[in-house]
């Protein structure tokens, strides 16, 4: 489930160079899919943030101003790291009293009112602007050929190795659970030694692997949570590991099974990585203006929306109800399955953890690209629709340094 290092530019050569040195070195900003309309009783914030995910943003907001974190609305999910731009939404509260909000990490920048709650998915996309560091010295030469080959024929639409989570295996559990293999599911939750820092944690995890689960339980950090608590009701009942799995919080269960999702579809970019942006007969294609999806019966009469960038090829995001296919792109995506071991049958999981599944373009449109460089190196400037990762630019970007 792992792919090699393609690249849809492989014929150019990269700029080396390294990322998010500092904070300022990665800045995103959302695109609103629409603005505040001034009047309404939720009042729309943009707020700058620094070293803090969207969640815990949310949380701190809600504390300050006596709220509960489920009122509190937002567009789309940004991590921790760099210098993020985004609108949250607020209920029964003044705008001038966001304004004067002094929060560490958390700027406010304006406060607008609108009559509903944000919700996930209202957005058109993100601005990123990157700085590389130790690049090449003909840079904004390489990145200008390549940046044109991306807008002409389309970003590849990986999730990348930021969905797969610090251990770098998130996926795996998730196809652990859609196989039934609970006890794969908890040593792969439990993790490997060698990729965590500290040596409690490294000494936890190995006595986890000598069957020695009192003493791993004592030596997880406290901040290990889920891993002390699925170790915890194997001290009980130390064959139980199904049993033992249920103490995973079922959003991170949910999230498991994405991230293999994920996986999956990254190894379709993969394979169809020369074809990106022309559709076959059988396959599933998206109409970028409006995300619906048909069937491609006459390719031939399909090519100048392709050309265009009106429409492209999907890929799968695997689940019990997803669409499948046919011809040969069919016959990758079940032969995937198959070597995976599942079936769609398999993402009907109990407990609110059902994954229907949907299409994903395997090709995104890259927008308004630029680059420059100054003293501290190469920077970047482009935005992605909604749903895309500014990774999938820097890998053909910097091509592994």
């Amino acid at each position: 489930m792992s792919g090699g290092e393609r690249y849809l530019t492989a014929g150019l050569p990269g700029t080396g160079g390294t990322i998010k040195e500092t904070a300022d070195d990665f800045v995103v900003e959302e695109i609103p899919l629409y603005l505040p309309c001034g009047e309404g009783e939720h009042v729309y914030a943009l707020i700058e943030k620094r070293g803090v995910t969207t969640l815990d943003a949310i949380r701190r907001l809600a504390r300050v101003l006596k709220l509960s974190e489920r009122d509190v609305g937002y567009a789309g999910m940004k991590d921790a790291r760099g210098v993020t731009r985004q609108t949250v939404s607020l209920p029964r509260v003044k705008p001038e009293e966001v304004l004067a909000l002094e929060l560490p990490g958390i700027s406010v920048l304006s406060a607008e009112r609108h009559r509903n709650k944000l919700k996930l998915g209202h957005l058109a996309g993100n601005r990123f602007r990157i700085r590389v560091r130790g690049v090449v010295p003909d840079a904004v030469a390489r990145v200008e050929a390549i940046l044109a080959v991306l807008e002409r024929r389309g970003v590849p639409n990986r999730f990348g190795e930021q969905r797969y989570g610090a251990q770098g295996n998130s996926h795996l559990i998730g196809r652990a659970m859609l196989a039934g293999d609970w006890r794969a599911a908890v040593d792969l939750l439990v993790g490997d030694p060698s990729k965590v820092t500290g040596e409690a944690w490294r000494s936890a995890i190995e006595a986890y692997q000598r069957g020695e689960l009192e003493e791993s339980l004592r030596l997880f950090p406290g901040h290990c949570r889920t891993e002390r608590d699925v170790i915890q009701r194997l001290v009980k009942r130390p064959d139980d590991f199904e049993g033992a799995f249920r103490a995973v919080n079922p959003r991170l269960r949910k999230l498991y099974l994405s991230a293999c999702q994920s996986a999956l579809f990254d190894h379709v970019v993969e394979a169809r990585l020369d074809s990106l942006d022309t559709v076959q007969e059988g396959d599933l294609a998206w109409k970028h203006a409006n995300g619906a999806c048909f069937l491609v019966t006459d390719p031939a009469a399909e090519a100048p929306r392709a050309e265009h960038f009106e429409i492209s090829p999907t890929g799968p995001l695997f689940g019990c109800r997803m669409m499948m296919p046919e011809g040969e792109e069919g016959a990758l995506e079940r032969s995937l399955l198959a070597a995976e071991g599942v079936e769609p049958a398999s993402f009907d999981l109990p407990g609110g953890l059902r994954m229907e599944g949907e299409r994903r373009p395997l090709r995104v449109p890259l927008g308004d690209p630029r680059a420059s460089a100054d003293a501290d190196g190469l920077v970047l400037e482009f935005s992605l629709p909604k749903g895309s990762y500014a990774t999938a630019v820097l890998r053909e970007v910097v091509k592994g340094g």
